[in-house]
């Protein structure tokens, strides 16, 4: 059986401009990365004198297993479907992170025949933008200890710095470090420590910020730490806002690839939805409005988490709304919440199926009665599945009033998605009128308390004091306004990754409270979730390799 890479080698790309040129993009406006690959000029978006209006389609999932259940492969192949029906369609994505790749969950371009390329350049590297972020961020860092190391006129507090260095790998070992040993021309010493790129406040200002100059101030609004008397200090206060956005000037720019199937994709920005807002850029979300009748966007991880921080944060800000929303649904993760394990879950079991379906009706539920919004279920088919397994999914969905369509994307590319494009199409409705639970008014707490309730489900939340007088604290320094970005477990509506299926009579532990300044959001680290994954016992960097030709092996 041919495997990801093989398939995406098959196919021979069409030249980036003529791409381009079939969503109205002049040549102009591209900055080449090769034959296949481009940044678009925002002076292509500003071109266009009216606003975007393009239909907007978000994909999101039931609560996933730890393998991931296609929700990428399942949007490329929508979007495909989209085109085959003579829709003028389009993609915005995330781009990939090399953490996952070389850990356990692979790259973020799809699979079988419904894929982003070149797949193995956008999950390697791609045009440098995760490098970009990285490299700005740890600029920062370095200028925080070079003001302190030259008499520290900012008199910052060393034990309450609290922007974090940051790389694009799963590393725990850099969770918590020490920084500043060796002679005193290494630096003063103190407790530091690195997070993930994907998790930096930096990448989600690259995808939160809709021109140059809101990059440069978001950057510059970016609270590095407190001083000696409590204040807060911003990276403006050190005059870094300026060098940072001049390493991200490139990398705020959309990068356009393609389908299998030539279908248009803007791949941008690459935050994780379980402890960041897991969305693509605004830009790009936007640029693919302007330039497609049907934009196709994902968020990452299940409904509770990256569909709900779409819509809860870049959905606000962004003043955008989805026209319907996509629900990928597997039989083998209705079994794994059905409690089957996870290495069975290839086995038919239809009873541990019907028991796992409370999972999928508690996010139907979520976005049809708490955002309003109409809903067409996607079963992904894998190959394990069977006939009684995928019409006891089909029956559910009859019996909750949902369209539903089976995809066979992987194996077909969009001729597996034709009729969920169609039902997509027959879903979206003349008028919708955006629903949210909770109100940007409200305190953090409130709010905090309106997604834990209402979302996930859970009878209340408990704070830990230390988050109690974080929260305090930052809305006495006027950010009681900001939305939250809940960073838990993505396995679970609770923060208890063993808490399968739709769990009642549990409590949501918000531990800590992170405050993003610069991005816009209050992030509340609940149950033992950490911003800096590790690397499994065997993770897939060990089956990867490059032959005598250079032909890469072992990715995916």
């Amino acid at each position: 059986m041919n495997n990801d890479l093989k398939i995406a080698n098959s196919i021979t790309a069409e030249p980036i401009d003529r791409i381009a040129e079939t969503l109205g993009i002049d040549e102009e406006y591209l900055i080449h990365y090769g034959k296949s690959i481009a940044k678009v000029s925002l002076e292509a978006l500003e071109k266009m004198q009216e606003a975007p209006s393009g239909k907007l389609i978000l994909v999101t999932a039931i609560s996933p297993t730890p393998a991931g259940e296609g929700k990428t492969t399942v949007s490329i192949g929508l979007a495909d479907g989209l085109s085959r029906n003579g829709k003028k369609a389009c993609l915005a994505l995330r781009e990939p992170s090399l953490g996952p790749i070389f850990g356990i969950k692979g790259g973020a371009t799809g699979g079988g025949y419904a894929q982003a390329i070149p797949m193995e350049d956008i999950n390697l590297h791609f045009t440098g933008d995760i490098s970009a972020v990285t490299t700005a961020n740890n600029l920062l860092c370095a200028m925080i200890d070079n003001h302190i190391y030259h008499g520290n006129e900012l008199r910052l507090d060393v034990n309450n710095i609290v922007f974090k260095r940051c790389m694009d790998m799963n590393d725990r070992a850099l969770r918590n470090i020490v920084c500043g040993l060796g002679q005193r021309s290494d630096g003063v010493p103190r407790e530091d420590g690195f997070n993930i790129t994907a998790a930096s406040e930096v990448m989600a200002i690259l995808c939160m910020a809709t021109d140059l100059a809101d990059l440069k101030k978001r950057l510059g609004n970016i609270t590095i730490g407190y001083n000696l008397d409590g204040e807060a200090v911003f990276a403006k206060d050190l005059k870094a806002g300026g060098a940072m956005a001049v390493v991200l000037k490139e990398a705020l720019k959309p990068n356009l690839v393609q389908t299998l199937e030539h279908t248009p994709v803007f791949m941008h920005g690459g935050p994780f939805a379980n402890i960041a807002h897991g969305c693509n850029s605004i830009l790009a979300t936007r640029m693919a409005l302007a330039f497609s009748d049907y934009t196709v966007t994902e968020a990452g991880f299940g409904a509770d988490l990256g569909a709900e921080k779409f819509l809860d944060i870049k959905c606000r800000n962004a003043d955008i709304w989805p026209d319907a929303v996509v629900l990928v649904v597997t039989a083998r993760a209705m079994k794994y919440h059905g409690g089957v394990k996870k290495d069975l879950v290839s086995e038919e079991n239809v009873d541990a199926l019907k028991r796992g379906l409370v999972n999928l009706d508690r996010h139907v539920h979520n976005l049809t009665d708490i955002y309003g919004l109409p809903v067409v279920i996607a079963i992904n088919r894998f190959t394990s599945d069977t006939e009684a397994e995928i019409e006891a999914l089909v029956q559910h969905a009859g019996h909750l009033g949902i369209p539903a369509s089976v995809c066979d994307v992987w194996a077909k590319g969009g001729e597996g998605a034709i009729e969920l494009a169609q039902l997509v199409e027959e879903a979206i409705p003349v008028h919708s009128s955006p629903s949210h639970p909770y109100d940007y008014a409200q305190s953090i707490e409130e709010k905090i308390r309106g997604i834990a309730t209402k979302i996930y489900g859970a009878e209340g939340v408990d704070f830990t004091r230390k988050a109690l007088q974080k929260l305090h604290m930052f809305e006495q320094q006027g950010y009681g306004n900001l939305p939250v970005c809940i960073a838990k477990t993505q396995y679970s509506f609770s923060d208890d990754a063993s808490k399968l299926g739709a769990p009642e009579c549990f409590r949501l532990e918000v531990r800590d409270v992170r405050l993003n300044s610069g991005a816009g959001f209050i992030v509340a680290m609940c149950g033992n979730i950490m911003r800096m994954p590790g690397l499994p016992k065997q993770p897939a960097a060990i089956s990867i390799d490059i032959d005598e030709n250079g032909e890469t092996l072992g990715l995916f």
